[in-house]
């Protein structure tokens, strides 16, 4: 058995959109309290114990569409307004209440009576009666500007005239922009207004880069008017360049490896601000790169220790995916940037993931960072330097290699330069030299006969013993 139910109808004349006052002194107001102290006993009034009680419901019938009713919190004891509503012929609008020891969605004794939470009672009672009155919101969509200070200004307040719709644009170049370590650039960004202000408005600008392949967005410079600050890596680096009215462009001195990726200039005025995106590649070459012990030797934070000591970095997939359209075919699979492993396929064949899959490039998908092991592909910049193979009367240890470049001013090649050398320069020798981790390898842009296969590349001969003397060695003189 539940709790006792207690329901109590009361039966109201009514007139078509009246308020019924009630008061101490109002009929209701005393046929409830009488009510509640025969129905209830002494324990307390009628308003605390069932208005106010948990899971009190006050039905209203008569609505068009059905009934429908709310449960309020505890009403004050002061007079109160009811709103009515006109009911349909033959109907009767009746109030009722039961009490229970929990809300309920529909009462057993009143059928199509539906319970409301308490707390939502005394705010969805004023909504009801409020919207009666309410015609229509103001409603706000777009940027802005007056003079008037006493107006509605929701942008910052300045410019001539009333100025209703002015839309902030921000403009970058859709094409990427292209350069090379050490380099300087400038990501070009302008801003202006539809329709035109004829006056200069102060702004805040911010530049930042996108987060890729798991690493964080990187802030990059804000600035107001001529103030600036820039932040990071990019400390010292970078300026604003504001030559050209309403011109906003990045400039980056000395550019880095790391710099490659995705801008956002942001301009904000007062409430509205827009942005645009800048994208930055620095020419390069993406090659594999396997570990001294042979195949599938390095985790992915050791194929980026790999990649750095070969001047280059771990590959992005749009960089490996170029470098499969240009030609790249290797059947070993590697880690990129992303810790994702993946292989360019340019001729379909059965140990490269068979002969029914179309050319592409084939994905393992993500890989744990630490416990899985592969082989790298790496991303080497275009050089400011110069690769040459050195020439000397015999053949060469790995020790005396690295001494023979020494005495040339220069030093070891490493495997990202070569290949370098070998994309940018057009380095072309068909003599295999030694390269600083071990290996050696000969560069071949125009093949032909006794120099290997019959396609252009960086041909190696693995990591022989470094004692062997059977070849000569690449050196880097940097500029």
């Amino acid at each position: 058995m539940g709790p006792p139910s207690i329901t109590h109808l009361f039966h109201l004349p009514l007139t078509p959109l009246q308020d019924v006052i009630v008061t101490p002194g109002h009929s209701l107001y005393t046929r409830l309290v009488s009510r509640s102290w025969s129905q209830v006993g002494s324990n307390s009034s009628l308003w605390a114990q069932l208005l106010g009680g948990k899971g009190a419901c006050v039905p209203l019938r008569g609505w068009p569409g059905g009934n429908a009713g709310v449960c309020p919190q505890p009403f004050p004891l002061g007079p109160f307004k009811i709103p009515q509503i006109l009911p349909l012929p033959g109907t009767r609008t009746a109030l009722g209440w039961e009490r229970s020891s929990r809300p309920r969605a529909a009462w057993g004794r009143l059928p199509g009576t539906a319970a409301v939470p308490s707390a939502m009672g005394p705010l969805l009672l004023v909504l009801l009666y409020l919207l009666r009155c309410v015609s229509g919101l103001p409603f706000y969509s777009g940027f802005y500007y007056s003079n008037n200070p006493n107006g509605w200004n929701p942008g910052n307040g300045h410019g001539e005239g009333v100025f209703s719709g002015v839309k902030l644009v921000v403009e970058t170049p859709e094409e990427t922009l292209f350069s090379h370590r050490g380099a300087n650039v400038t990501l070009p960004c302008h801003y202006h207004y539809e329709p035109a202000l004829l006056s200069l408005r102060p702004v805040r600008v911010k530049w930042w880069k996108l987060s890729e392949n798991g690493a964080p967005e990187q802030d990059v410079l804000v600035a107001i008017g001529l103030r600036h600050r820039s932040f990071g890596d990019y400390r010292g680096r970078v300026r604003l360049r504001q030559d050209g009215e309403r011109e906003v462009s990045l400039q980056i001195r000395e550019l880095r490896l790391e710099d490659s990726g995705r801008y956002r200039c942001e301009v904000i005025d007062g409430l509205e601000d827009e942005s645009g995106l800048v994208e930055l590649e620095l020419r390069g070459v993406v090659f594999p790169y396997q570990h001294p012990w042979g195949r599938y030797q390095l985790n992915f934070l050791e194929a980026q220790r790999a990649c750095a000591e070969q001047d280059a970095v771990v590959a992005s997939f749009e960089q490996l995916f170029r470098a499969w359209e240009e030609g790249l075919d290797w059947c070993n699979a590697g880690w990129l940037q992303d810790a994702s492993v993946r292989y360019p396929i340019a001729r379909a064949r059965q140990p490269c993931g068979g002969l029914g899959l179309a050319p592409g490039v084939r994905s393992y998908g993500p890989r744990h960072r630490r416990l899985r092991r592969y082989d790298a592909f790496c991303f080497a910049p275009a050089l400011r330097g110069q690769v040459y193979y050195r020439e000397h009367p015999e053949k060469l240890t790995l020790a005396e290699a690295k001494e023979a470049c020494r005495e040339d001013g220069a030093h070891i090649a490493k495997v990202g330069q070569l290949f370098a050398a070998w994309k940018f320069r057009g380095l072309d020798r068909c003599d295999a030299g030694w390269l600083a981790d071990g290996s050696a390898r000969y560069p071949v842009v125009h093949p032909r006969p006794n120099c290997g296969p019959p396609e252009p590349g960086v041909r190696s001969f693995g990591f022989p013993d470094p004692q062997s003397r059977e070849y000569g060695v690449y050196c880097y003189r940097p500029r």
